[in-house]
């Protein structure tokens, strides 16, 4: 990609996007294994916890966000590993430091620049979360009553019995853990995988249709039939994010900042 110096428009234009001729069958492993793994920690959370039957919702939703992560996370570092290509003499030293992880930056695009990164994902975020969101929303509000509580509710479940200490864990891992796994699984991994095994439906097509499919499957991943219209929404907003500049630093930002906000929100109306 060209320099910083010639600012985010062309740089947006310059995609260093790669395509990745592996990772499918590991993104769905690890998504199996999250989801197993989410829910065999929360059952054991609620039997050493004593109430097996109502579990606290803080120590839950931490548990079962932990086990998901780590299947994902598992994913993307099993697929670096398994297809690393072969050290060269320059890159050597970089490769030994980095082999436990495999190259994530390399194959998934795990990079940050502060410009143009910073200011395009806080205002992508902010600008989905208050103009995307509502918009998407919008068609079902003649037919869900009370639509605005009830589409707050998933997250007011996250917070309810959480204060202090607890809160502040929450928000570190919603509004920082969630976006860095979420865009490393989704828009790395999945994201690269998709591109290329929809590459032969041709130059546009191609990524639009793993742009489209990737937000599909994030907001499907979530179980949230109301909120899935925005979730899809946001989940395309990020991948075409990713695709345009080739790393996964905008969309990052941009998932922190949206997160935030329902964060900062919901506690100020605490």
């Amino acid at each position: 990609m060209g320099s910083v110096a010639q600012g985010p428009g062309r740089a947006l234009r310059r995609s260093r996007f790669q395509p990745n001729d592996f990772g499918l069958a590991e993104a769905l492993g690890g998504l199996a294994v999250g989801f197993v793994l989410a829910s065999v920690l929360v059952a054991l959370f609620a039997t050493a916890s004593g109430h097996s039957s109502h579990p606290s919702s803080f120590g839950s939703d931490v548990v079962d966000l932990l086990g998901l992560w780590a299947g994902l996370v598992g994913a993307a570092v099993v697929a670096s590993r398994r297809h690393r290509r072969p050290a060269t003499a320059p890159d050597a030293g970089a490769r030994r430091l980095g082999g436990a992880l495999g190259d994530l930056a390399a194959d998934f695009g795990l990079a940050f620049r502060p410009w143009p990164d910073l200011p395009l994902g806080v205002a992508v975020g902010l600008g989905s979360q208050y103009l995307l969101v509502p918009l998407l929303e919008l068609p079902l509000s003649p037919f869900v009553p009370h639509l605005a509580h009830r589409l707050s509710q998933p997250a007011r479940s996250v917070t309810g019995d959480a204060h202090g200490p607890g809160l502040l864990l929450i928000a570190v891992l919603v509004c920082l853990g969630s976006p860095l796994v979420e865009e490393l699984f989704f828009r790395g991994l999945l994201l690269r995988a998709l591109a290329a095994r929809l590459a032969p439906l041709g130059r546009r097509l191609g990524p639009a249709a793993s742009v489209v499919a990737v937000g599909i499957v994030f907001g499907l991943v979530h179980f949230e039939a109301l909120e899935l219209p925005a979730l899809v929404g946001f989940g395309m907003v990020l991948a075409l994010l990713a695709w345009r500049t080739g790393r996964l630093g905008p969309g990052i930002v941009a998932h922190m900042a949206f997160n935030t906000a329902t964060v900062v929100s919901l506690a100020h109306w605490r």
